[in-house]
């Protein structure tokens, strides 16, 4: 079995309130659970505004499977109109 973790440190676009942030960040968790069947939250940066660390997880029989899954999800992150990736960090076990 095999494990693997990305962080991913974005920074929001139009936000003035942590409401706004919810906003954003909750449909960006949702969709990457849903699409790629990861464990995927807000872990940092809960007091700013205009900044979110997402942390998503997935665990796999094989380990180009846990690096393709988890290479998607930045994908899915950079190419989202309303964040800019500022950077990611990749960990596999």
């Amino acid at each position: 079995m095999f494990t693997g973790a990305l962080t991913a440190d974005l920074l929001l676009g139009d936000v003035h309130s942590l409401k706004g942030k919810r906003a954003v960040v909750r449909p960006i968790v949702a969709e990457l659970r849903r699409r790629f069947a990861v464990a995927a939250a807000e872990v940092g940066d809960q007091d700013l505004h205009r900044r979110a660390q997402i942390g998503v997880a997935t665990v796999a029989g094989d380990a180009g499977q846990v690096t393709d899954v988890l290479d998607a999800c930045e994908r899915l992150l950079a190419e989202r109109p309303e964040v800019t990736l500022l950077s990611t960090h990749l960990i596999q076990l």
